[in-house]
């Protein structure tokens, strides 16, 4: 009696009266991952040397100079803003900031608009030469803007000369600035959304194709919707690397300090700082100069990894 209330039988373990005992299944054993745990270390002193450079800077616009050299890594007394507002006026940060997000904006849209056209064309389409101009796009990429700096800026000035466009599309001109940038994003931007524009389903466009729809509303009411998660993933690239572009402006726009842009107007800033002892208010035109790009990247992280690995699987 003892032995049957204290103990179960083995046909009680198994579920089924006379049935031998199962035993329990092993335990799986937990594989030791040495290239993932080398690799979580890597970026994690990645992610330092990014964001403790920023830390830094952006404490030390609260600071005076003195306080800078002294103690480079304490925190400041107070917050000096007096430094932010040196900076917005007497630097003229809040001048460069305006004409970077003139040119940054129109740049971008204009990158965009230019770059899902062509891209969708090649993606949806076949025609002779559909390859060709495709790798010719691509090829852009393998070209970084310092290699056609003498060739570029010859050409921007010869449309200088000419009056229609030249005040317009020339040299320390606006338009001029735009034109390059568009030019130089448009291989990286067209070689993402051709890869993504193939991804989306052929039934959605048969679909409106049979309903009547041209071609040009098939790409604006029906193709561009459907690509919005990669579209808003390479405005957000586009928008950081144009904000952030010095050497093209530098070579465009020398001789019209009105219009430069935010990174001449640091630079200047910066050769000024050495004179006059006023780190503090470069350290704080830094600070502003960043704080667009990480805020505009905080909120739409979500849709930079989702237009990332959408158009990643057909």
């Amino acid at each position: 009696m003892t032995a049957i209330i204290g103990h179960d039988t083995p046909g009680q373990r198994s579920g089924r009266p006379g049935a031998p005992a199962v035993p329990p299944p092993p335990r799986p054993r937990r594989k030791l991952n040495i290239a993932g745990g080398v690799g979580h270390i890597i970026l994690a002193i990645w992610a330092l040397m990014i964001i403790v450079p920023l830390i830094w800077v952006f404490l030390a616009s609260f600071k005076n100079t003195t306080e800078i050299f002294s103690a480079p890594w304490t925190l400041p007394e107070h917050l000096r803003w007096e430094n932010w507002g040196r900076a917005w006026t007497k630097a003229n940060v809040g001048r460069y900031v305006l004409n970077s997000a003139f040119v940054v904006a129109v740049a971008t849209a204009g990158t965009m608009l230019l770059s899902a056209m062509a891209a969708y064309v090649l993606a949806r389409y076949k025609f002779v030469g559909n390859r060709l101009i495709y790798f010719l796009f691509v090829a852009g990429i393998a070209f970084p803007p310092f290699l056609a700096v003498v060739p570029l800026f010859f050409q921007v000035k010869q449309i200088s000369s000419l009056a229609v466009i030249g005040p317009y599309f020339g040299l320390n001109s606006y338009g001029g600035l735009i034109v390059v940038y568009i030019a130089y994003s448009l291989p990286f931007t067209i070689f993402f959304l051709t890869a993504f524009f193939r991804s989306l389903p052929n039934s959605v466009a048969e679909a409106a194709t049979i309903d009547g729809a041209s071609h040009t509303r098939l790409f604006f009411s029906v193709m561009l919707p459907m690509a919005k998660p990669g579209l808003i993933s390479l405005t957000i690239f586009n928008l950081i690397g144009q904000w952030g572009q010095y050497l093209l402006p530098l070579l465009l726009m020398a001789g019209a300090k009105d219009k430069w842009v935010l990174t001449q107007g640091i630079q200047d800033i910066s050769t000024a700082a050495g004179y006059e002892a006023d780190w503090s208010g470069l350290f704080a035109a830094l600070t502003i100069s960043i704080l667009p790009m990480i805020v505009m990247y905080i909120i739409f992280q979500r849709q930079i990894q989702a237009g990332l690995t959408a158009g990643a699987v057909k």
